[in-house]
């Protein structure tokens, strides 16, 4: 049997127990939680009673691998799409269209035409007949393909958390005249705001917004078992992106490397994307000796593990701050004394995710997850065909009860440590068998000659 058709074998048990499963029950509901800027070690830093709660009785990811750049927009629609940003076309908080010529920021971000790129879970699932729902998630209230979530609310942070969980859980329950949804995705604005104010090694400032979203949690949990939704659908919490720490004496002023007059500015800190108005090779040697904290690279020396080159959006020259480090044009304000969209690679920038419901193993925890694959792990759960993702299910699957969680590179280590040794051995006896001297022996064993097309382990 070769390594292929082992590893094929295994992966194929645990497809057939997970579909098996929803063939018998039908998919569960799914609820899918956002608290944004919840930075994955306030875990560790903060006391979190309901949500460690929630996740004793189900799974907990210590840190997702968020996409690049590690802002709302982009990471909120890379959760509902299992796709990078330069694949979904959202690549920042600001951005210029070459083709159109149109721009967009948070608050002109309506036109379809930003959004059409990729189709969210929300949309996805009304594909194969299931009701779905979107309370303020970026992108939700925007047609995307022609078409809304079933039902949905335009961004109004003046809503608290129980009026927007009120109306989810009713939209899950439906009623007589309309079935609920299958699929629910909700967003709360902190901690990030908070964040963005205090910074996140402000103790004080994060503890009380941690606990209240922590409270908000234990409301949520109070909602679904008031509800009886509680043990009948499956529940995802987790987060688009971390939060660094800045101060004032870490100020990048682009003003000091060149003129303003030599470019056009379309986004700002910590990542910063500029047109050159002449010659960009010219303005790009100016910006790459700036500063020791900041780097610039043109569109197309973007390091490929970003994933953040290929989309007519991203613009000639971006510049990257390390961490805690701000850009500003000129002056020495600090915009704000925390913020996110650094480098994916930092802890900093990393969120978490916590799951629980029938579908999810009890009192698992993974180290760490690439938060694209939340997204074909949300499909598995609703049993709806994904649509084409940057995403994988290979550590994903582990998460749920039903399926058989296969460490790959355990199994292949294995298998291969065993066909060296049956090989070795095979090699030796054979040795030892051409070495053995011909003549008289007091006794002759009966010869068997072995065919080694039938010995599965030497393929």
């Amino acid at each position: 049997m070769s390594l292929k058709l082992v590893l094929g074998f295994l992966c194929a048990i645990g497809t057939w127990a997970s579909e098996n499963d929803t063939a018998q029950q039908g998919p569960l509901p799914l609820l899918l939680v956002s608290f944004d800027g919840f930075r994955a070690d306030y875990l560790k830093r903060f006391p979190m009673p309901n949500l460690k709660l929630l996740y004793s009785q189900g799974v907990l990811v210590e840190q997702l691998t968020n996409v690049f750049i590690t802002k709302t927009f982009p990471n909120h629609y890379s959760l509902v799409t299992g796709l990078y940003a330069e694949s979904h076309g959202i690549l920042a908080s600001n951005m210029y269209d070459p083709i159109s010529h149109k721009h967009f920021s948070v608050h002109n971000d309506s036109d379809p035409m930003w959004w059409n790129g990729a189709q969210p879970l929300w949309i996805t699932a009304l594909d194969s007949g299931y009701k779905t729902a979107a309370m303020m998630w970026p992108g939700s209230d925007v047609t995307i393909g022609n078409r809304t979530a079933t039902h949905f609310f335009h961004y109004d942070p003046h809503v608290t958390f129980q009026e927007r969980l009120g109306n989810v859980t009713n939209w899950m329950l439906g009623n007589k005249k309309e079935q609920g949804v299958k699929f629910a995705a909700l967003y709360w604005e902190e901690p990030d705001r908070t964040g963005h104010t205090f910074g996140p090694d402000n103790i004080t400032a994060m503890g009380k917004v941690l606990k209240e979203v922590d409270d908000n949690i234990a409301l949520l949990m109070s909602e679904l078992k008031r509800t009886g939704l509680w043990g009948q659908i499956n529940i995802l919490i987790t987060s688009d992106h971390g939060m660094a720490q800045c101060s004032a004496d870490r100020l990048i002023r682009l003003d000091d490397c060149l003129p303003p007059d030599n470019y056009t500015l379309v986004d700002l800190t910590p990542v910063a994307a500029l047109i050159p108005k002449e010659d960009a090779e010219a303005v790009f040697s100016q910006l790459k000796k700036c500063h020791p904290h900041m780097k610039a690279y043109l569109k197309k020396t973007i390091p490929d593990r970003l994933h953040y080159r290929n989309n007519a959006r991203v613009q000639p020259i971006i510049l990257i701050a390390d961490e805690g480090w701000t850009i500003v044009q000129r002056g020495n304000k600090l915009p704000r004394l925390g913020d996110h969209g650094y480098d994916n690679a930092l802890p900093s920038m990393h969120p978490f995710l916590a799951a629980t419901g029938p579908s999810f193993r009890q009192g698992y925890q993974l180290s760490s997850l690439e938060s694209v694959d939340v997204y074909p792990l949300m499909c598995r759960l609703l049993s709806v065909p994904p649509q084409p993702n940057n995403g994988t299910l290979t550590q994903a699957r582990c998460l749920l009860a039903a399926e058989t969680c296969v460490d790959v590179p355990l199994v292949i280590g294995l298998v291969v440590g065993v066909l060296l040794v049956l090989t070795t051995i095979t090699v030796l006896l054979r040795s030892l068998n051409i070495r053995r001297p011909s003549g008289s022996r007091p006794f002759q064993r009966l010869q068997v000659d072995y065919d080694d097309d039938d010995d599965p382990l030497l393929e």
